[in-house]
């Protein structure tokens, strides 16, 4: 058999239009949720993903600032900057785009936003809140994940879910939202990393199997269980093209695994697409909760 793709460009498309409904509605109360994304330096991968971010803040209708400084920042200037946001009413959200220079505390920085503006779900608070369960600006993959399964109608609840990566971006979260008593989760979850014994033993086992672990074929079609949902989390280039855009694989060797598991996530075209809208979700969240 051949696994049905799930696409997450197409539910991103679908999400973005309810995003975008909900901000017209807040527009005839004057509220505009307002987004500022802050990046420093010019490694080309987070200006690409900075780009694509400020590109569908403007197409939903959103405020949006984008500040690009230089690398050479103080961490002293860099918090004084953050903490000018978290004063602005205008701004919802506010987001550092990662990694920083090793000059500055990233724990400190990300720490320094107000959690009620942290749409990228990575402050203390919001992950103690995600953790027991109470409502929380997840983090943007691992929502995005969730939302994939949920829209493309499968079962969490009783499913044994593992999980193949435990960062602090996305293995720990997804596993954290998916154990959850609650709607699109209530599942069994199991977590594999680097010092995981007989990793294929357990992802065999898996009914939906999230990989993130970074590297390209670390999941391969003798570990899938016949039936299975595989969903892809990674983005390794592989080089260019002629046209000069990068070349994608993910985790996943899609191409036999495609032909055991029952549903997939491409890559690109997956998980990546919905990272940005969860994003754009969780800006409107707070936007809604603006007095």
């Amino acid at each position: 058999m051949t696994a049905e793709l799930i696409k997450g460009k197409d539910i991103a498309a679908l999400i973005r239009q309810e995003i975008k409904t909900e901000v017209d509605k807040l527009k005839t109360k004057n509220i505009i949720p307002g987004l500022v994304t802050i990046l420093v330096g010019a490694d080309p991968a987070s200006e690409s993903y900075v780009r694509a971010k400020q590109k569908a803040a403007h197409e939903l209708g959103f405020h949006s600032i984008q500040e690009n400084i230089d690398a050479s920042i103080s961490e002293a200037d860099l918090l004084a900057l953050v903490e000018k946001y978290n004063n602005d009413p205008t701004i919802d959200g506010i987001l550092v785009q990662l990694p920083l220079p090793k000059h500055i505390d990233e724990s400190k920085v990300l720490i320094a936003i107000n959690p009620d503006k942290d749409v990228d779900g990575f402050h203390p608070v919001n992950v103690g809140r995600m953790v027991t369960g109470q409502p929380a600006f997840l983090p943007c993959t691992p929502y995005a994940v969730q939302q994939m399964l949920i829209r493309s109608g499968v079962q969490t609840e009783g499913a044994h879910v593992v999980v193949v990566g435990r960062s602090n971006i996305v293995g720990k979260p997804v596993a954290n939202i998916l154990i959850q008593k609650a709607a699109g989760a209530n599942a069994t979850v199991t977590v594999c990393h680097t010092r995981t014994k007989d990793m294929a033993k357990h992802t065999r086992d898996a009914d939906i199997l999230i990989v993130a672990a970074g590297v390209i074929n670390a999941v391969t079609a003798d570990m899938v269980k016949p039936g299975a949902v595989v969903i892809d989390v990674g983005v390794n280039q592989i080089g260019m093209t002629e046209s000069g855009k990068r070349k994608l694989v993910g985790d996943v060797d899609f191409g036999p695994v495609s032909e055991i598991a029952s549903k997939i996530t491409p890559v690109p075209g997956g998980v990546g697409p919905m990272t940005i809208t969860m994003l754009m979700q969780n800006t409107l969240e707070a936007a809604q909760k603006r007095k």
